[in-house]
């Protein structure tokens, strides 16, 4: 997530220059063509341009706020998890009528409950973007701390060596650390360390939390519908391989040279509309490690520090610093 004002225009040139070099060679060709090799013919009315243009603009714009939609669905349901987390903390604290081993065994599982399901999140698939070229090297300006960290020994931290081994070995961690959870609060129950309503009411929030999972893993698993990915991305091709030639003949009018403005003028126009199909494809997927994601990492440590917070540890981890302005 980017937390600055806005991206600088370096930084977006930076990420987009490949487009732009294509642009402007395609753009060239025909205005070459034109005035160089007097190939007039080439030349095409603006009509089917402004209507192709104004398609890709209707596509374009749905696609950048159906994705759009997914990133804020991401966001709200990361804010439940705070939230429930929380309520998790003081639930922990104070309706188990036992030791702080107790309390603190459910709030460090709820911790290595976190750290799963974002490493989980986190995990490459077919359809996203963060094996292109431009991510790749944008990648320079942050990092992902998922992709840089072992899963197990960042649990290592909050689990006890047996259910260390139990949980590594399972294929849905997240999953199995909640059912851990459940049946710790089970046993407490047996023990009569914990009342009737206090352990319905604790159960209930382990649901929510199964709930906020799910969610997440109904947007990482079914991506944005390719049907319309790929007519967005053959309206937007297909617009910019006709814009330069409707263009010669309206700057044509200007006077012979004015043609030469073609390319220029082609380029920016056609750079509006593949930066703002860019842009839809940066936000689609948003657990993917781009630098538009939603802060996993950064709200799973605010999150630990409150829960662990409310156990009156003092040696508390630091909170998640930006880089470049991008946090993770």
């Amino acid at each position: 997530m980017h937390i600055g004002n806005h991206y600088k225009i370096t930084e977006f040139l930076l990420w987009t220059r490949r487009d732009i070099y294509v642009l402007v060679i395609l753009a060239t060709i025909p205005t070459v063509l034109f005035q160089v090799f007097d190939l007039k013919w080439i030349a095409i009315p603006w009509v089917p341009v402004a209507l192709v243009g104004t398609a890709a603009a209707f596509i374009v714009g749905f696609k950048n706020t159906q994705t759009y939609n997914r990133l804020w669905e991401a966001r709200q349901i990361w804010g439940a998890i705070v939230n429930t987390s929380r309520t998790w903390g003081i639930m922990s604290k104070d309706f188990v009528n036992a030791d702080k081993t107790d309390t603190q065994q459910l709030i460090y599982r709820h911790c290595a409950w976190l750290t799963a399901l974002r490493f989980q999140l986190r995990k490459p698939q077919s359809w996203e973007n963060s094996n292109k070229k431009h991510n790749i090297e944008y990648r320079n300006y942050y990092s992902v701390p998922e992709w840089e960290n072992n899963l197990e020994e960042e649990l290592k931290k909050y689990l006890s060596e047996e259910e260390l081994n139990y949980v590594v070995g399972k294929k849905n961690r997240a999953t199995q650390l909640i059912a851990l959870q459940s049946k710790h609060l089970r046993n407490l129950r047996a023990k009569g360390k914990i009342d009737y309503y206090e352990y319905v009411e604790m159960e209930r929030r382990l649901a929510d939390l199964y709930d906020h999972q799910g969610k997440c893993e109904r947007i990482k698993n079914f991506p944005y519908p390719r049907q319309f990915a790929s007519i967005n991305l053959f309206f937007v091709w297909l617009l910019v391989l006709m814009l330069p030639f409707g263009m010669l003949n309206e700057f044509q009018k200007l006077g012979e040279h004015f043609a030469w403005l073609t390319i220029p003028f082609t380029v920016i126009v056609s750079w509006v509309f593949t930066s703002m199909e860019k842009v839809g494809e940066a936000t689609e997927n948003p657990f993917e490690g781009g630098a538009n994601d939603i802060p996993m990492a950064a709200m799973c440590r605010t999150i630990e520090i409150d829960l662990r917070d409310m156990l009156d540890e003092s040696q508390l981890p630091e909170p998640i610093s930006p880089t470049n302005n991008i946090l993770m």
